[in-house]
This record gives structure tokens, C-alpha cells and sequence, in this order.
């Protein structure tokens, strides 16, 4: 038997027993995760299609290890201008082994979810007001030297969307909220920064990004 399942936002064709490298998940190593999309399923001459994914059908895989994939070069160039512009990045993988597929047994979530739509719908008028309450409270996070409006906008889908919370963060989490951002982004110094930010330290803070070079701590 074999399957096409989606896992993290990409597809695969998968088998038991098959090892296969899919974006960066939260489970540990060791872990056992369950897909529930899936949106093919074959055995032999027997091939099934979902609408998009199969109700009941499941895969089980093992988390083996979280790893980083080959670097790739991005280098931009314009001519007459004087322009160069070189970046690498590395995409946070994690490796799984496929531990069994099944065409029926999994978690009936979808029909669940088209219950619950219409009592979303009673109320349309709040979300706006909820909606705008966030934004007024939000920081403007591009004041940290290193972070652009892609990297702001990343870090506002993952939650952190004020100084404080940027300030609570640790710089190896941060890297890995960013890791899809194209570049070399260190961020060492970024809690520091939002920590001053977030005191009203604003001269403290310009005076650190004047003699910091590149994002990195003064000595």
C-alpha cells in the first residue's frame, strides 16, 4: 500500500517503512506523529481519492532527528549600480520514518469543524473590534537593528508582536521562528534591543546600534 499525504504544507508519496525529510516539526525525536491528510491511497489496482483528503484514512511516522539541509547561495547583482548582495540560507528539516498507513481508524476532525462554521458567523461585528484592539497594541519591531518588514512580519504570525515579548525570547528560538527568512540574520542581540525598547530606553538604544556593526554586541 502506498499513500500521497500532505505534511507541513508540502506533498509526498509515501510507503511503510520509507524515510523522507519534511519541513522543521514541533514534535521531539522519538516522537510519533499522525497525518491525517491524506489525500491518496493505493494498493495495488485499488486507488482511492479524497475530496481533498480521505475520511478515516491515517499515516503513523516516527520523528528520527531534526537537522539543517545544505546551504544555498543567493547572490544578486546590479549592473552599473554597484550593487552586490550575498546571502546563504540553511532550511530546518526533520527526518521521519513512515511507521504505518491505514484507510480507516483516523480521527474524524473535518465534519467537526463545518458544525462548528455557522456559530463563527453569528457574531461578525466583534472580530473587527478584536482586530483592531491587537493592532493598536502591536510595536514596531523594525526598530531592532537586523529585523526588516519580512522578518516583523514573521515574528507577528508566530505571536510575538511587542517589544516585551521579543525581549522574552531566546535568540535561538528566535532563528528558528525566522529560519524560512532569506539571509543571515544573527540574532544574539535582539532581546537586548526589544529589553531596551520596551524600558523607553531610546538613547540607550541608538547609541548601541551607532558603535554595533552588523547586529553584533559592541566590546
Amino acid at each position: 500500500m502506498y499513500a500521497i499525504v500532505e505534511i507541513a504544507g508540502q506533498q509526498f508519496k509515501i510507503e511503510k517503512d520509507q524515510k523522507l525529510f519534511v519541513h522543521r516539526l514541533q514534535e521531539d525525536e522519538g516522537a510519533t506523529v499522525s497525518i491525517d491528510k491524506v489525500l491518496l491511497l493505493g494498493n495495488d489496482n485499488d486507488i482511492t481519492l479524497g475530496a481533498p483528503a480521505i475520511e478515516g484514512a491515517f499515516a503513523e511516522a516516527k520523528v528520527l532527528g531534526h537537522l539543517k539541509g545544505d546551504k544555498v547561495i543567493v547572490f544578486k547583482k546590479k549592473r552599473r549600480k554597484g550593487y552586490r548582495k550575498k546571502n546563504g540560507h540553511r532550511q530546518s528539516l526533520t527526518e521521519i520514518q513512515i511507521s504505518s498507513i491505514s484507510a480507516t481508524g483516523g480521527k474524524k476532525s473535518a465534519p467537526k469543524a463545518e458544525k462548528k462554521a455557522p456559530a463563527k458567523e453569528a457574531a461578525p461585528a466583534a472580530a473587527p473590534k478584536a482586530a483592531k484592539k491587537a493592532t493598536s497594541k502591536a510595536d514596531d519591531l523594525k526598530k531592532v537593528e537586523g529585523i526588516g518588514p519580512k522578518i516583523a512580519s514573521t515574528l507577528n504570525e508566530a505571536g510575538i508582536t511587542t517589544f516585551a515579548e521579543l525581549a522574552k525570547t531566546d535568540a535561538a528560538k528566535i532563528s528558528e521562528i525566522i529560519a524560512d527568512v532569506r539571509g543571515n540574520h544573527i540574532t544574539d542581540s535582539w532581546p537586548m534591543q526589544a529589553q531596551m525598547a520596551a524600558d523607553g530606553k531610546w538613547d540607550e538604544l541608538k547609541k548601541w546600534q551607532d558603535e554595533a556593526n552588523g547586529g553584533v554586541m559592541p566590546s
